[in-house]
């Protein structure tokens, strides 16, 4: 599936434009831009950021009732965020909070289904994360970036609702919706997400991975994030399309399959053994 060719400046103005008139800029709660920045604190603690996630009742609420989930199996009920921290451990403790504190950030939006949206986003960030970890790259940022990978398309969404709702219709094959925005808005949903990351003043190298997802091959240097988010949304789709994920994978981008030089069955082994990162997405909602 290739992507119709947008010049570099053309794709920044129209992912632009779905900051203005009445789609107001999310906000992103205060506890999230703090685990945000933990990444880059290797001397954080367990209990730093159970600490955090409880200055929020609300999140705090989300994160414990994930962490008494079936997806966790915890021998025992677990009532503080002490426990929680104890049971989960730090990478995924601190990766539930930032999904709960994201999903909370936006509203609900006309063309786009709040619980399939996220469940979708929910599975690429864990995808992100498997892959990162097969790839020598950074999981926890992984997992953030996939997370909000499709959080542009949310942007887009509360100013062309009915565009965005035609494209999700037509978006049958994995990885299809990168390509379909491209010609219908000039940018991509990828492209809009760097804009909102930048809204936010995330690290530089962090937005510029967002925009070179559409064609991660097609960018120098290569950005091994951006790839990796690439597969991680065509993995994702055929999870919800409930297709063959590694088949997806080598009819949608071949190329890039190649390039990493991925072993497919291995990472199908890896992909079966990490169930589906999106069950608990009711959980996330409540």
């Amino acid at each position: 599936m290739t992507i119709a060719s947008v010049t570099p400046a053309a794709t920044v103005s129209s992912a632009e434009r779905f900051f203005g008139g009445h789609a107001s800029l999310p906000v992103m709660p205060e506890v999230g831009r703090k685990l945000l920045r933990s990444l880059d604190d290797d001397g954080v603690s367990l209990g730093q950021i159970a600490e955090l996630i409880g200055k929020d009742s609300t999140l705090a609420a989300k994160v414990l009732r994930l962490a008494n989930s079936a997806r966790y199996s915890p021998s025992h009920t677990i009532s503080t965020l002490q426990d929680a921290a104890m049971a989960l451990g730090l990478e995924t403790l601190r990766n539930l909070a930032m999904a709960a504190s994201l999903t909370g950030t936006f509203p609900d939006v006309k063309g786009l289904d709040r619980q399939r949206f996220w469940r979708h986003s929910m599975r690429t960030a864990g995808y992100a994360r498997l892959l990162a970890k097969l790839l020598q790259g950074d999981a926890d940022t992984a997992y953030l970036a996939g997370l909000m990978l499709r959080t542009g398309q949310l942007m887009m969404a509360m100013t062309e609702p009915d565009q965005v709702a035609d494209v999700e219709a037509h978006a049958g094959e994995p990885g299809s919706r990168f390509s379909l925005e491209s010609s219908r808005f000039g940018c991509t949903h990828a492209d809009v997400t760097a804009a909102l990351a930048a809204h936010w003043h995330f690290p530089a190298d962090l937005v510029e991975a967002f925009k070179d997802a559409n064609v991660p091959l097609e960018v120098k240097p290569f950005s091994m994030l951006a790839a990796i988010l690439h597969l991680s949304e065509v993995i994702a789709d055929a999870c919800e399309q409930n297709g063959d994920r590694i088949a997806a994978l080598t009819t949608a981008v071949p190329e890039l399959v190649e390039h990493l030089h991925l072993d497919l069955e291995f990472l199908r082994l890896r992909l079966d053994a990490c169930g589906d990162p999106g069950q608990d997405v009711e959980l996330m909602l409540k």
